[in-house]
């Protein structure tokens, strides 16, 4: 199987993207989703849209995963159509959908996921125990794109989970989300220093540095907490520990604020701002950080910003494959109780 993606066609996503909207497209971001979809869907002959397209109802639809899925020959086991089966035409109108659901900086550091597997293969080389091909990243649609009815479509891949549910033309979930990087920073070569999602450490470093030894007291766990719960459609967080934010100075909120804000950001605007209506509308009083372990560098760390109907999720406490300690991050975004737009 080839490991290009044929990145010529990010650039035209991107362009044909712009001069569509440019020409006065559609007023919202749930229709422009409607729209790239169509627009996708279009191009697959029969045999991709019995891979692509799934029921609403589908089980397929609430079994996300962000870690590699194969079979011991070494055969990809996810769902929907991978890009590397995709025409350069069919590819475009895929990362288009892509990136009507992110922002400008989410969208572009979902194409650095992806290509992130290319540095992962040479790191790993040919006998590392995980294909790592950029051409393994899915799209799966869910129902039929429609502004009266309900539909979902997912994007998906080593690291990288973009779920969105609409209903009667509206937004009614975009997640889970999640993005990981391996490496977070990258150690040597042409890119040395580049960070893949540095917003997510970096506020939360000056968040946990800013603690007093009382607030720490409160906001430290002796444990971890546990990897992000894939394949399932509850995050399973359980009661919220840690720091209530209202316990914080104003100046510590404010981090806070950007720290929620670099996970919100990687949404387009109007969906960004239905995420931020979360915390608002919680308070202070109802939100609450805990982290364990150490914020310096190349230490393991994870953290967590838990309110009444979201979650943040952080993990760094795995090595990269270049074996580099703690540069390998997992950073989701969940709706509680339940992502996909479910009540439980």
């Amino acid at each position: 199987m080839s490991r290009s993606v044929g990145w010529g066609v990010v650039s035209v996503g991107l362009v044909g993207m712009a001069a569509w909207l440019g020409q006065g497209g559609v007023a919202s971001t749930a229709g422009q989703m409607e729209v790239a979809a169509r627009a996708w869907l279009e191009l697959l002959s029969p045999e991709q849209k019995q891979r692509a397209v799934f029921g609403f109802d589908d089980p397929h639809r609430l079994r996300w995963f962000f870690t590699p899925q194969q079979d011991k020959q070494r055969r990809y086991t996810r769902k929907g159509l991978p890009l590397e089966e995709m025409t350069a035409e069919q590819k475009a109108a895929a990362l288009r959908l892509l990136q009507a659901g992110l922002s400008e900086r989410g969208y572009r550091q979902a194409l650095d996921i992806v290509q992130r597997e290319s540095l992962l293969a040479e790191l790993e080389g040919p006998q590392g125990a995980m294909v790592r091909n950029p051409g393994w990243y899915f799209l799966s649609i869910f129902g039929e794109p429609s502004g009266s009815g309900r539909w979902g479509w997912r994007f998906e891949g080593h690291h990288l989970s973009v779920n969105y549910t609409f209903d009667r033309g509206e937004v009614v979930s975009a997640t889970p989300l999640l993005f990981g990087a391996n490496p977070a920073e990258i150690k040597a070569g042409k890119q040395k220093g580049h960070r893949l999602l540095p917003e997510v450490e970096d506020h939360a470093r000056a968040l946990i540095r800013s603690l007093t030894a009382e607030q720490v007291k409160k906001a430290r766990q002796e444990k971890h907490f546990p990897e992000i719960a894939e394949g399932r459609a509850q995050a399973g967080v359980g009661p919220p520990v840690g720091l209530r934010a209202s316990e914080l100075t104003a100046e510590q909120q404010q981090i806070l604020a950007e720290l929620l804000q670099a996970y919100a950001g990687r949404l387009p605007q109007d969906v960004a701002r239905q995420e931020q209506k979360r915390w608002q509308s919680a308070g202070w009083e109802r939100i609450t950080f805990a982290y364990s372990g150490s914020v310096e560098v190349g230490q393991p760390y994870t953290y967590r910003v838990q309110g009444p109907d979201f979650v943040v999720e952080f993990l760094n406490v795995q090595p990269d494959s270049a074996r580099n300690p703690a540069n390998h991050v997992h950073s989701a975004w969940r709706h509680l109780p339940a992502d996909f737009g479910l009540s439980k």
